[in-house]
């Protein structure tokens, strides 16, 4: 930019702040249009959305790159040496995105059981409940709870814990 007086370089730092600020605009109004925020009842494709916000991001990051880091006035093979790495950075995002939902789609398939179950008992037992079609969370806890009364009481008999009132208030009636 050296060749370019100061009134100019300045009149073009402000038209590129400009055509930011406009563009931002239109990201702002696309994502509440999207939502649904302007129009009542109206909501762009999610697909479309991101296709837009995007596509404006990237022609933002070109624009600042371009003009504002003074690519524009560099020698073409530095402007290639910049360019494709970040291409290619960019295929790598996409590469591994894609590579993450493939190894998360796959575990969700080997691993069919619930997240979380601690004993086999637990997978039975929701098993059981599942397949019959009836029955909540709090059902399945209550199916397996008279088999942990059961453990306690068992406990009482052999003397392990002492016959106080405060452990048998401990234990949980589920009825």
């Amino acid at each position: 930019m050296s060749h370019l007086s100061y009134e100019e370089s300045k009149k073009l730092v402000m038209k590129g702040l400009i055509i930011l600020a406009i563009v931002t605009l239109a990201e702002v109004f696309v994502a509440l249009l999207g939502k649904g925020y302007l129009v009542k009842d109206f909501h762009l494709p999610v697909w479309l959305m991101y296709i837009l916000m995007i596509v404006m991001s990237l022609y933002k990051a070109y624009f600042i790159v371009y003009y504002f880091m003074h690519m524009k006035y560099e020698v073409p093979g530095l402007v290639k040496s910049v360019l494709l790495p970040t291409l290619l950075l960019v295929w790598a995002v996409i590469a591994f995105f894609t590579e993450g939902k493939t190894w998360h789609d796959w575990r969700a398939q080997k691993n069919d059981r619930p997240i979380g179950s601690l004993t086999g008992l637990v997978d039975e037992k929701a098993k059981d409940v599942k397949s019959s079609g009836h029955g909540t969370v709090d059902q399945k806890e209550n199916q397996l709870a008279p088999a942990h009364q059961d453990t306690l009481t068992k406990k009482d008999e052999h003397g392990d814990h002492s016959n106080d009132a405060e452990t048998k208030k401990e234990a949980p009636s589920h009825h």
